[in-house]
């Protein structure tokens, strides 16, 4: 049993700056530069999606600098990495509120899903200003009666397939308000290494554990 869609929070940066004695922005770009060699990862393992919690809706009571220095950061790495995701064959894809995001950042994040669209190999969800609740909260205001696969369709990212893997680092265990719809039966792996320090042997265990597991789905 392979996974083809994994989800990821990428947990752990302050925590690893703190150690080294540096600002937390370096834990953060330093987080970057691991999520750039996961992306290759999960290119060359053969995963059709992945989602990853770049930003949540909580994140902007985090103190101001440290949230300037993330959009500045964000809106640097779209511009320099798109091109080469798109050159591997990737997909890009932002789900999450586009309220309270600078034009600038708005605009880069358009340019990259557009650039990307017709990519193929495999899709990034990338969940920036993202809150499970917030998107549930705007399904609803959205729907207009129906089942399950019509409250789908007013999700952020439609198209999304629910994660068969969901892997939380850092030794956190909690869902953190992601993905809250998606992961309802998603299989869950907690690594214990901080998000700086992870890398495809992290990866490919929690490929192993989830395949070693036997998914009910609440049947016997």
């Amino acid at each position: 049993m392979a996974a083809r869609h994994v989800a990821i929070i990428m947990d752990g940066n302050a925590r690893w700056a703190e150690q080294r004695g540096l600002p937390v922005l370096e834990g953060h770009r330093q987080g970057a530069q691991v999520l750039k060699q996961t992306v290759r990862d999960a290119v060359s393992l053969d995963l059709r999606e992945l989602t990853v919690y770049a930003f949540s809706t909580e994140n902007w009571s985090r103190p101001r600098e440290e949230v300037e220095g993330l959009m500045a950061m964000f809106a640097d790495l779209i511009e320099s990495e798109t091109p080469e995701l798109d050159e591997q064959g990737v997909r890009m894809r932002f789900v999450g509120r586009r309220e309270g995001v600078s034009t600038e950042l708005h605009e880069r994040m358009d340019w990259a899903e557009e650039r990307t669209s017709e990519n193929e190999r495999m899709t990034l969800f990338v969940a920036f200003n993202y809150g499970g609740r917030a998107e549930i909260l705007d399904a609803a205001a959205r729907f207009e009666g129906g089942d399950e696969d019509d409250f789908r369709r007013c999700l952020y990212a439609p198209e999304m397939n629910d994660p068969e893997l969901l892997i939380r680092t850092s030794g956190e265990r909690r869902l953190s308000n992601y993905l809250l719809w998606q992961c309802a039966y998603s299989e869950l792996v907690f690594s214990d290494a901080l998000w700086p320090d992870f890398n495809r042997d992290e990866l490919a265990a929690a490929l192993e554990e989830y395949a070693a597991r036997q998914r009910r789905f609440g049947a016997r």
